[in-house]
């Protein structure tokens, strides 16, 4: 055998390998296989992994926004006409919410933590001083007593008799900070001498500066990948105690902050929210590119918030007949000292058209209120985010000196947003590089061979048009001359 039969049958070989076993590779996905298991192991809560630190500490900053509504017309709606509000906001804060107290339990499966929040003021972006800026709304401690009082006759009347002689209103005119953050308010302070438990001030974050929701205690995802980040049980129950069914009460998912990686586009993904005081679940809806990092964005549908009648398993979240309102309201009274709190999405978005028909100066618009989250699926890294929601206060007819229309009042909403930051957006991209690069490897072996391939084919076919030269020149040489019959 020549050396250049030689080194056709060589390139054949080699040609013929890399394409059976790269094709082989792609096939049984060795590869990829190999590299998820090791993201599955280095994508845990444990000491020394890729994420722990990060977890205990993120790096993004987290911006807080608050709007408030402001009636515009107070003496009309005083006596039974429709409120007219205007936005108002916003007003942004930084938040800070490293993870304390960070401890592994149950033989390291778990890891507990407390998540203090801490909130910065930053008036480079808000619209105003948060100590001059004054808001007219819903008088929530006099609603609120009022709405504890009512089903007594005496205690109604003597609560009414109070606020007649510290002048005090169904309506309040309050700075922002005040409002946040809290005030000492008039009638709370009568009460209080009487009731110790009721707390002489009032704000809707009052206390909740440096302050945290209680102990989670979260899975490892040591055991099982699809369990990271998981809650495993909050201020040490595994499940709630304030709804009516057990589907109701169930602690799902994680706290919003990790999700598993190798996310899926047909799976439910399931948040616990203390603020809520409940899980929620969002779903896929579409791709998306933050700083070049591609997303899955993930939203509550309308079920979440659907009345019982649109969504039977929602029944569980009315305390009483009475405690059931229409889709797009969760009424939080169980967890805030039964005052009557109901949370929805901004502006009623996804809501029943009645609630913002009921106020003018609302315009549900999905761009503006809705809650997503944008999660790397590979990983599972959250690498943009926006929640959003709105307090809102349940009136009732709570006396016959009081003519305001039974509705949902707006009190404020706010805005939590994060974007991944430069750095983690560069580790993440070189993770994923990394990660597409180990994965396709079968690929560059498929493609050395089909670059082979023709460089086979080209040998073989000039090996065989040598071949068909000598032929014919051995074969005229080997044949007798012709002689001519002259």
């Amino acid at each position: 055998m020549t050396r250049r039969s030689c080194a056709i049958y060589g390139v054949g070989i080699v040609c013929a390998s890399l394409l059976i076993i790269g094709i082989g590779l792609v096939v049984t996905q060795v590869f990829q296989t190999l590299i998820h298991n090791r993201l599955k192991k280095e994508i845990t809560l444990t000491e020394g992994s890729r994420v722990f630190e990060t977890w205990k500490n993120p790096p993004p900053p987290v911006f807080m926004q608050y709007f408030f509504f402001n009636v515009t017309n107070p003496d009309e709606f005083l006596v039974g006409a429709k409120p007219i509000v205007s936005q108002v906001g916003p007003y942004t804060y930084r938040e800070y919410r490293p993870k304390e107290n960070v401890t592994f339990v149950d033989n390291g499966t778990r890891v507990s933590a407390y998540q203090p929040k801490t909130f910065v003021f930053l008036p480079e972006r808000s619209v105003g001083d948060p100590d001059y800026d004054m808001i007219t709304t819903i008088n929530i401690p006099a609603v609120a007593v009022m709405n504890k009082v009512k089903d007594s006759f005496w205690k109604s009347s003597m609560v009414s008799i109070w606020m007649n002689s510290l002048h005090v209103g169904m309506l309040m005119t309050r700075s922002v900070n005040e409002l946040l953050w809290g005030f000492k308010d008039p009638l709370l302070s009568r009460i209080h001498p009487m009731n110790p438990e009721i707390d002489e001030y009032f704000g809707l974050m009052y206390k909740k500066n440096g302050s945290n929701d209680g102990e989670f205690v979260y899975h490892t995802g040591e055991e099982d990948f699809m369990n990271y980040g998981r809650v495993a049980t909050f201020r040490g129950e595994s499940e709630l105690s304030l709804w009516t069914s057990e589907q109701s009460n169930m602690i799902n998912g994680t706290d919003g902050s990790a999700f598993h990686p190798l996310l899926s586009k047909t799976e439910r993904l399931y948040i616990f929210s203390p603020d809520l005081c409940r899980s929620i679940f969002m779903e896929f809806e579409k791709d998306v590119k933050v700083k070049g990092l591609p997303a899955y964005r993930f939203t509550p549908p309308r079920d979440v918030l659907a009345s019982k009648e649109e969504n039977p398993a929602n029944e569980g979240f009315c305390v009483s007949p009475k405690e059931c309102l229409g889709t797009g309201l969760l009424k939080v009274s169980v967890c805030r000292k039964g005052a009557p709190v109901v949370m929805s999405f901004p502006h009623f978005y996804l809501g029943d058209e009645k609630y913002s028909n009921t106020i003018e100066g609302l315009d549900p618009v999905r761009e503006h209120h809705q809650t997503y989250l944008d999660l790397n699926p590979t990983t599972g890294v959250p690498i943009r985010a926006s929640k959003r929601a709105q307090i809102n206060i349940l009136i009732n007819r709570i006396s016959e000196n009081v003519h305001l229309n039974p509705n949902v009042n707006r009190i404020k909403c706010f805005v939590q947003t994060v974007v991944i930051d430069d750095v983690s957006a560069a580790k993440l991209h070189k993770l994923l590089l990394t990660v597409m690069l180990v994965s396709n490897s079968p690929l560059v072996l498929v493609g050395l061979g089909a670059i082979l391939l023709p460089v086979f084919i080209g040998l073989i076919v000039c090996e065989y048009k040598q071949k068909a030269t000598l032929y014919t020149l051995t074969t005229r040489a080997t044949l007798p001359p012709l002689h001519s019959n002259h």
